[in-house]
């Protein structure tokens, strides 16, 4: 099988989180352009059924949608349940729901700070250790999660200190379950995304004077696009890098260089 045929994902059974918006829309659109069968999981059980359909007639994938609360074990543990009955199997995931609250941290409350860590981090253990107990018994499985540049650097102007310590702990749990899992097959990785313009950012009014900012301390003089983590996103699901695993892949502009 040559390389091309290993960036494929025909076959494969993939859910998404945080996939009725943004990254994970856009994440859950490439797998599904390369072959995979995806399920949308997402709080937002409308939305989530909206990019299912939108998916699925763009690409044929047999796609599904899940109402799920990433914080809530049971519902975690239903959801990829629900994954594996429907498809058969869980070849890889993307556990990627998120939030960000920028609050002093003298005036954020413990209930900011809770949320935060809950979502971002608990989150991605509840469904990387739900997704990993199918895939140890498979035998095999690719997971992969949402860390940020945040997990690296402290960003500025706008104060965000729950956001940035729940994304470095993204990234060390994942070299944790990595190195857990190395010799049973399943791989564990993580993308470090710096800005990223999805609507969501894109359309908020109160960002706008931070983006310029942003913009002008970035070397490419922008920020990225949700379409331009796509192709990473399939080479960590797909069959082409059974040796990458543990890795925090940067993908930012080169902001964090400098």
């Amino acid at each position: 099988m040559g390389i091309i045929e290993k960036m494929r994902l025909d076959g494969k059974a993939i859910y998404v989180t945080g996939a009725a918006s943004g990254i994970g829309k856009c994440a859950a659109m490439a797998f599904a352009e390369a072959g995979a069968d995806v399920a949308i999981v997402d709080i937002n059980l409308e939305g989530a059924q909206k990019v299912a359909e939108e998916i699925k007639e763009a690409t044929g994938s047999n796609t599904i949608a899940i109402q799920c609360d990433v914080t809530n074990q049971e519902q975690v543990e239903a959801m990829v349940a629900k994954v594996v009955e429907t498809y058969g199997k869980l070849d890889a995931c993307y556990n990627n729901a998120g939030i960000c609250i920028n609050e002093d941290a003298e005036k954020m409350t413990y209930e900011q700070w809770l949320k935060v860590i809950n979502i971002n981090l608990n989150g991605v253990f509840l469904c990387a250790t739900a997704a990993g107990r199918v895939m140890l018994k498979q035998g095999y499985g690719s997971i992969i999660n949402t860390a940020s540049m945040s997990g690296h650097i402290v960003n500025v102007p706008q104060p965000q200190c729950a956001y940035n310590a729940s994304k470095a702990g993204v990234i060390m749990l994942t070299k944790s379950l990595a190195v857990e899992w190395a010799k049973k097959n399943v791989r564990v990785n993580c993308i470090s995304p710096g800005y990223i313009g999805t609507e969501l950012i894109l359309n908020n009014e109160g960002l706008k004077p931070l983006m310029k900012q942003w913009n002008d301390m970035a070397p490419m003089g922008r920020v990225g696009k949700p379409e331009e983590l796509q192709s990473i996103l399939v080479y960590l699901a797909g069959d082409s890098c059974p040796f990458t695993t543990g890795s925090d892949i940067v993908v930012d502009g080169a902001f964090t260089c400098f």
